[in-house]
């Protein structure tokens, strides 16, 4: 058996869906953004039973009602990780099992893109079947472990998100609630509403792109709606870019947004630019002369 190298060919050639959070505060237009995809492309993952911003979009929908439901349509999307034991989630046992239910997976070929809306509520039903496990519970005293239950809710979390990460062929966009707060010293900082802080912390990380739909303020005063995307804005909003191909604000229109991504890239050189301000660059000289002088 010959080591499994994939050629650069064969690497560039893979067609790769995009990972991405979309948040922003309540009532912004984040489900709304389902208008901008294909219909005939797109599944809806409802978990919040509030598809009125949807209503009159036909697409195919799906609403889970348990983290059980969610962790088997994650294994029937994402098929078996071979790593794992036969009595882990998302392990090979548990993928037959679900296709048994199920059917033949092939037939979600024909879906490009998952809308998962929101995480914030996939955080919960998890919190809820976490509450009802062995460690939510004092081995002492038998009494519930709240430690014990965010401890195993970050857990199942990571491994439901890692696990439609990976689902090469699809893009994935799940849809969160941003909480705005003031910090000790009056400074706006966000952070994603959800239970724990297991996963706020650790999803940028997994994901490809983290964009925020925010309001912003234009030079005449009014205000527009648009997507940050960038880490470094200067409203402190959370956003990342893996592609290297998107602007600081764009257009909020996730399905032109999907096609700035996958569209041919700049070349690395370009894209690894380093560009130091001119402020920054001056103060050397000013230094300079100040000692110079003394």
């Amino acid at each position: 058996m010959m080591l499994p190298i994939i050629t650069a060919d064969q690497r560039l050639a893979e067609r790769r869906g995009i990972k991405g959070v979309l948040v922003g505060k309540s009532g912004i237009g984040k489900t709304s953004q389902l208008w901008t995809l294909n219909p005939i492309a797109t599944l809806f993952m409802d978990l919040e039973a509030g598809d009125l911003a949807a209503e009159g979009y036909q697409c195919d929908t799906i609403r889970p009602r348990t983290w059980q439901d969610c962790r088997d349509f994650a294994v029937f999307i994402g098929g078996p990780n071979p790593a794992l034991r036969d009595d882990q989630p998302y392990s090979q046992a548990h993928f037959d099992a679900v296709c048994g239910r199920f059917g033949d997976p092939a037939v979600l070929d024909k879906y490009e893109t998952l809308f998962v809306d929101s995480i914030t509520v996939a955080g919960r039903l998890c919190l809820q079947w976490c509450k009802g496990q062995p460690q939510a519970y004092s081995e002492k005293t038998g009494k519930p472990d709240s430690r014990g239950a965010y401890g195993l809710m970050g857990q199942e979390m990571i491994g439901w998100l890692t696990h439609l990460q990976h689902t090469r062929r699809k893009n994935v966009w799940f849809v969160g609630i941003l909480n705005e707060a003031l910090d000790d010293f009056n400074r706006r900082v966000f952070s994603l509403q959800i239970d724990g802080s297991k996963t706020g912390l650790e999803l940028p990380g997994i994901v490809d792109e983290v964009i925020t739909l925010a309001e912003i303020k234009g030079d005449d005063g009014s205000s527009y709606r648009a997507f940050i995307c960038q880490t470094l804005n200067t409203w402190g909003y959370p956003a990342k870019d893996r592609s290297g191909r998107l602007d600081l604000i764009e257009e909020p229109h996730l399905g032109r947004l999907m096609e700035k991504i996958a569209a041919p890239g700049r070349p690395a050189l370009d894209r690894l630019d380093f560009a130091r301000p001119a402020t920054a660059a001056v103060e050397p000289s000013l230094n300079a002369n100040v000692s110079q002088e003394s």
